[in-house]
């Protein structure tokens, strides 16, 4: 009966330390911290969760051969941690395309000329591996640019109407209206 109850304690000692050390990581002191956008323009707000990762002098976006920490056309999360989150209090139209008010979750199939972005109903939890494809909302292709200078962490932000993605020497921008 006495070893039983070591164990026990053993095993919910190690519980504890292993989700202290997971939120530490997580939500007190993550290598990419927690980011956020957001917009206002009258009646309209959006709101962009998420998590920047750093370059530190890493390859990001590249064939996978080349060690890129996000190869071409293959599934990304945009950012880190978490899934990225967008909500919108209004109807807002990405693409010529109607997304209702509320909470969704973003990922990209980042290529060299172009990516595919995705808006899903998936919008919390973690995003290591691609979403159900069943619950898709939409997704669309944006031209990328490059930039003169490096942006060393992922930066989300709002310029005029567009959403703006940046990090290394790329940027995308996601064309909305209200």
């Amino acid at each position: 009966m006495k070893i039983l109850k070591y164990i026990l304690i053993t095993v919910v000692s190690l519980v504890v330390i292993a989700a202290a050390f997971f939120a530490y990581g997580l939500y007190i002191n993550p290598k990419s911290p927690k980011g956020m956008a957001q917009y206002s323009s009258g009646s309209t707000e959006i709101a962009i969760s998420y998590y920047r990762p750093f370059k530190k002098e890493r390859l990001i976006f590249g064939a996978q051969e080349d060690g890129a920490l996000v190869p071409y056309g293959q599934y990304w999360r945009l950012g880190a941690n978490l899934t990225t989150r967008l909500t919108t209090n209004t109807n807002l139209s990405f693409a010529s395309r109607s997304l209702p008010a509320g909470s969704y979750g973003l990922y990209t199939y980042p290529y060299k000329d172009h990516w595919l972005l995705v808006v899903h109903e998936k919008t919390g939890g973690f995003s290591n591996a691609e979403p159900d494809p069943a619950a898709v909302v939409m997704k669309f292709n944006l031209p990328v640019e490059s930039l003169p200078e490096v942006i060393e962490q992922f930066t989300i932000d709002f310029v005029e109407q567009n959403i703006r993605l940046r990090w290394d020497t790329t940027q995308v921008l996601i064309p909305f209206s209200e």
